[in-house]
């Protein structure tokens, strides 16, 4: 009897602690359900692309924690002319390997296109080593810390290369590669605004403890970059790409089989299929984008510095960067989403529009230079940038042939990287002068206009010479 009083009185104690730890356990799941849900929608999660979006926002959660932790020993502990010559070191140093990478990355993915996981998954691993290892020097700002940083910078550039090449492999029935890259990018920005906080917060316990958590971060990405479909590693069908003139080499047609005659005239010397064979638009879009991707980092180093020695009007510096920096990443946001929106456009008209647009918006910084236009320019700059490179996306995606395809997203990318770090070096070593430097913003636009516009236009009036993807 003693014992069936006991068991009858455990069991409301019993329902009472389920309830709880439902009420408790319900937001998390429920959270992650809906993640999901969002994340596999539309055939992404059979195709395998969810996967990859999960993957790149752990990627952008860890990369932002790892940036909290640099940008306060960087830009705050030193005074300002001791931090523009550690920066100007780094991005020196940084330089270097992009330069001699550039013609390297992408034949290295092209050889080794079976090892696309373990790629991403090296990246990651790289990452939360070289966090670890920051962690101890992020404090004192020694000099040690650098080649730490440049480690990271690399593996996160070469992560985006890979990621690149494998979105083409992963695209779900009637999924356009535009749309794809959309959900991807936002999937990235979306998880960099939830994870900046949080790593806010672990630099007031202390400065390595975001450094810590970008460890746990990219730790977790290296188990599930190998979760990812194994058609990531496939490469049948694959052939190189180049982003040099190709004397005549025609670009090869789609279902075109290499046979034995066409390996020996490749061997005697006839060039491999390269971009400029398949039309203006890809080369004319490239330019275009590259002007924006000088931009971008042209004003992340000009105004970090800018605004710490000359604040906008009434706020602090801290406040201030806030201010661009949250302008800038709602205007990437919203080109994000308006990518997928315009996915059907013309995306020659498309590029030199925004680029247009960019270079409008300068000159009236360079004009009225104010707290208003610098967060306008730094706006726009964001929503271009994005519609720009969704719309190179999807003109490589229309005109470059499916064998040739990944190399030439590996090349885009190389390209693009080494842009934004010419940008950044220029902003660092340009006058804390902000006209002089809303002038320079626009002379870069004004650049790439010049080199890019009139073939865009010219592009879209003659059509694709390879219309193959609606």
């Amino acid at each position: 009897m003693t014992s069936a009083r006991s068991h009858k009185d455990s069991g409301p104690l019993r329902r009472t602690g389920r309830a709880i730890g439902h009420a408790l356990h319900t937001p998390f799941t429920g959270t992650a359900k809906g993640i999901r849900k969002a994340t596999h929608a539309h055939g992404a999660g059979e195709s395998g692309l969810g996967k990859l979006i999960e993957l790149h926002a752990v990627n952008g959660a860890g990369d932002v924690m790892i940036t909290i932790a640099l940008a306060s020993t960087v830009f705050f502990s030193v005074p300002t002319d001791e931090a523009r010559g550690r920066v100007a070191l780094y991005l020196a140093v940084t330089m270097a390997p992009f330069t001699l990478l550039a013609p390297v990355i992408g034949p290295l993915l092209d050889h080794l296109p079976h090892g696309r996981r373990a790629a991403m998954a090296g990246a990651m691993l790289a990452r939360a080593v070289l966090a670890l290892t920051m962690s101890g020097a992020v404090a004192t700002g020694g000099l040690e810390l650098y080649p730490a940083a440049l480690g990271v910078l690399v593996s996160s550039k070469a992560y985006g290369v890979v990621r690149s090449a494998v979105v083409p492999r992963l695209l779900p029935p009637r999924f356009s590669l535009v749309k794809a890259n959309s959900r991807v990018t936002l999937a990235g920005l979306l998880a960099t605004g939830v994870a900046a906080p949080i790593g806010a917060g672990l630099h007031t316990i202390g400065s390595p403890w975001p450094l810590y958590g970008a460890c746990v971060i990219f730790i977790g990405g290296t188990v599930l970059a190998f979760t990812l479909p194994r058609t990531v590693d496939s490469a049948k069908g694959e052939r190189k790409a180049r982003l040099v003139p190709t004397h005549g080499a025609a670009a090869p047609r789609p279902g075109t089989k290499r046979n034995g005659r066409t390996r020996g005239r490749e061997k005697n010397g006839e060039k491999r299929p390269g971009l400029r064979s398949v039309g203006p638009s890809v080369l004319n879009g490239l330019q275009a984008n590259t002007a924006h991707r000088a931009l971008s980092g042209f004003l992340i180093f000009f105004l970090a510095f800018l605004l710490r020695e000359q604040p906008l009007a009434g706020q602090s510096a801290a406040v201030s960067l806030g201010i661009v920096g949250v302008a800038a990443g709602a205007g990437n946001a919203l080109g994000t989403a308006f990518g997928a929106w315009l996915r059907d456009r013309g995306p020659e008209v498309i590029v030199a529009s925004v680029l247009t647009l960019a270079l409008g918006v300068a000159l009236l910084a360079a004009l009225f230079f104010s707290t208003v236009m610098v967060a306008a320019l730094s706006a726009t700059a964001g929503f271009t940038q994005a519609l720009s490179k969704l719309s190179l996306d999807a003109m490589i995606q229309r005109d470059v042939p499916e064998e040739v395809r990944t190399s030439a997203f590996a090349r885009s990318e190389t390209v693009l990287q080494m842009a934004w770090v010419v940008g950044g070096g220029i902003g660092i070593a340009l006058p804390l002068n902000g006209v002089l430097g809303m002038s320079v913003a626009a002379g870069i636009l004004t650049l790439g206009a010049a080199t890019s516009v009139r073939g865009l236009l010219v592009a879209a009036r003659r059509g694709s010479p390879h219309p193959r993807v609606a």
